[in-house]
């Protein structure tokens, strides 16, 4: 009888010691790394920039759910949610930030000096505060700066060769954006030296952008520019509607604009400064600092025309603009 408690109590030793074993077999297991994804864009209106920043972390070895995760956080537009989002990844102790559009790399700057960042930005992050140097960044900020809000000029240019007779232009732009002083520095300067003259109107909100286009057709304006912004690229497919629907000829500032059925885009390509940023961030997670890591330029830009709109609007693009044209829409 002994012995057979003996062995009875040996086999409830073992099967205590047997279901342990998951237990220790999943303390020991490795966490995974934390990607933090800041963005003052909304999550629907990032589908295809996402999908370019996922695929170049992976091929720096970095696949979502097998060896990283990835912390989406998302402002919709709203820059006065960025500071909280980010805050709130600097909680979490994520393992690099990734902050894309200036309004969240300059709150991701803000919420911490330790937790690296890489950036994604169409302004310059030296006269933004981002870095000191672009060969050679102090702190713990890196990233990508695109041509975007320092293409204002060119816009105008473009804008003004298919409409020459048109004298003046109104420039629709988000107050609320930190770059828009820059922009609009730009544009006057441009402007002056075409020989145009700019009604610059201010929307941060959907009634901000009714009033304005109300302005617009008030005062008869002849052409539209819009600045870039994160928020007004939100309200991209709203915003093309309202052109085609008062036949007011717009150049915007990114090609999802004219291939919704804007009239022209010129701007940076998003998914090379995503893919870019997603080259960074796999270096970090292998260990090198951002100040190792020069800013990295992305001069790929982009020149859209829709030649639909163009013949609804009764316009005759000139051929030359045509052959320099990146993508034609018929």
């Amino acid at each position: 009888m002994q012995f057979d408690r003996l062995k009875r109590r040996e086999f409830i030793s073992l099967l205590g010691g047997a279901a342990a074993w998951p237990l220790a077999a999943r303390a020991q297991r490795p966490t995974l790394p934390v990607i933090g994804f800041l963005s003052a864009r909304s999550a629907e209106d990032s589908g295809p920039v996402v999908a370019a920043f996922r695929e170049s972390l992976a091929g720096a070895g970095f696949v979502e759910g097998h060896n990283v995760s990835i912390e989406f956080r998302w402002a919709d537009g709203q820059y006065d949610k960025l500071p909280a989002l980010a805050g709130d990844l600097v909680e979490r102790q994520v393992a690099v930030i990734v902050a894309v559009i200036p309004p969240a790399a300059l709150a991701a700057k803000a919420a911490t000096k330790i937790i690296p960042i890489v950036f994604s930005v169409g302004l310059d992050p030296i006269t933004s505060g981002l870095v000191d140097s672009l060969s050679r960044p102090s702190g713990n900020a890196t990233g990508v700066y695109s041509l975007a809000a320092s293409l204002e000029a060119k816009r105008l240019e473009l804008l003004h060769e298919v409409v020459p007779k048109v004298a003046v232009i109104a420039v629709l732009a988000n107050p609320d954006f930190s770059g828009m002083e820059f922009e609009l520095k730009e544009l006057h300067e441009a402007a002056r030296i075409l020989g145009l003259e700019l009604l610059v109107l201010k929307a941060n909100s959907e009634s901000g952008i009714s009033a304005a286009f109300a302005t617009i057709v008030e005062r008869r304006i002849g052409a539209l520019l819009f600045a870039a912004d994160p928020f007004l690229y939100a309200q991209h497919e709203h915003l093309v509607a309202l052109t085609a629907r008062h036949a007011i000829p717009a150049i915007f500032f990114f090609p999802e604009f004219a291939r919704a059925g804007g009239l022209m885009s010129y701007g940076a390509s998003l998914i090379e400064a995503y893919r870019l940023a997603g080259v960074y961030a796999g270096k970090i997670l292998k260990g090198t600092g951002p100040a190792d890591l020069p800013v990295q330029q992305s001069t790929k830009v982009e020149l859209i025309i829709n030649l639909k709109t163009a013949r609804a609007l009764g316009i005759t693009v000139p051929l030359t603009l045509i052959g320099r044209a990146d993508e034609i829409i018929e």
